[in-house]
């Protein structure tokens, strides 16, 4: 197998990243290595990219309940409004989230399994208490207490959101029984030797992809590794094994584990397997998770294979700001798996050798579902 040693140098990159967000077809990036079904699409809102992982995560879950995404882009949008300290328009994002707890409680539990009512009526009364505090914050235009109200609320919808997936939305094609699968989400610990990082793994979205990692860091397999490449403001690159080996060795097989590239296009039910969007003329399409936010996870893999990932994955550190989901290079030809939601700092100060330490999977672990000949 051809290994991943061909790289773009950060300038040549900026400049494809603006060719192709002017309409032009990229090269390729080498990183090494009418449904009943929750409709995903519509719950996206237009205009500017998603930057916040946190807020993709929540995006990404497979869920049909309007009012719930209807309190969420509201509480979502405060954000950008502080930032440019509009603060009139705050008051109705603050009235329309309020209005949905007030006269559409019943449709927001309709979508709640019975045994988790309880729970979820508990966290719909958190809620409307943390609008009176949002409420308060804004009379004074205190933007930091906003802020923190405002992350505390969308934290507590996201649980009220995931108490309303209540199955795994599609199944993965047997073909690809043999490789382990994320039935929903993991949340992974990562320490390494300049801090701490914690990001979720999204099996809603890529099954394989996201299973294969939180697999390999039950096993222990990235302790100990080195960071092989470290670009400043570009990505962090990490799980080569040693030896001669360039991925995971399967013991059961005395061969490398190699994952279909997995791609979730918005408003489908299923992902994409072995192809890039571009290689089916679909290069406009908008992954469910893009590459839109700083501290995007996805697996790397050898240029010319898109089926050739195993172990290497990569941490995006490019400015959101230049990579609008679906007009970059790496949407549609990287699979992209989850987001660091807390440790982006430590990102920043990762240079080329730094170790991860530990790996642990902190939550989510019975979502792992082993491969059916284990």
């Amino acid at each position: 197998m051809e290994t991943c040693k061909r790289w773009l140098k950060t300038g040549v990159v900026l400049l494809l990243l603006c060719s192709l967000s002017m309409g032009l077809s990229g090269a390729w990036w080498d990183f090494g290595g009418g449904s009943s079904e929750p409709k995903r699409e519509s719950v996206l809102p237009q205009g500017n990219a998603i930057t916040d992982g946190k807020a993709l995560l929540r995006y990404a879950l497979p869920i049909d309940n309007e009012p719930v995404r209807k309190m969420q882009r509201s509480l979502e949008e405060i954000a950008t409004r502080i930032r440019g300290r509009r603060w009139s328009p705050i008051s109705g994002d603050i009235a329309i989230a309020s209005r949905v707890l007030t006269t559409q409680e019943s449709q927001l539990l309709a979508s709640i399994p019975p045994d988790k009512q309880a729970e979820a009526e508990g966290i719909i009364n958190q809620l409307q208490a943390g609008m009176e505090t949002l409420r308060e914050a804004l009379e004074v235009k205190d933007g930091e207490k906003l802020l923190e109200t405002r992350a505390e609320l969308l934290q507590e919808i996201g649980e009220l959101e995931e108490l309303m997936v209540t199955e795994f939305p599609f199944e993965v094609p047997a073909e690809y029984a043999n490789l382990p699968q994320l039935k929903g989400r993991a949340t992974v610990e990562i320490k390494t030797s300049r801090g701490d990082i914690t990001l979720v793994a999204d099996g809603y979205s890529a099954p394989l992809t996201a299973g294969n990692f939180v697999d390999l860091v039950e096993r222990g397999f990235y302790d100990g590794l080195k960071f092989i490449r470290a670009e400043d403001s570009y990505y962090l690159q990490v799980g080569d094994p040693p030896g001669k080996a360039e991925g995971f060795i399967d013991p059961k097989t005395d061969k490398e584990r190699d994952i279909p590239l997995e791609i979730l296009v918005r408003g489908e039910t299923e992902p994409i397997y072995g192809f890039t969007l571009e290689e089916i003329g679909r290069y406009r399409d908008e992954p469910v998770l893009p590459f839109s936010a700083y501290g995007t996870v996805a697996l790397a893999r050898p240029e010319p294979l898109p089926n050739g990932g195993s172990s290497q994955i990569f941490f995006f550190l490019f400015e959101p700001e230049l990579t609008p989901a679906g007009l970059n290079l790496l949407d549609g030809r990287f699979a992209a798996f989850g987001y660091v939601t807390k440790g982006k700092k430590v990102l920043e100060n990762i240079q080329q050798g730094d170790v991860i330490e530990s790996a642990k999977v902190v939550k989510g672990a019975e979502n792992l579902v082993e491969p059916q000949d284990a």
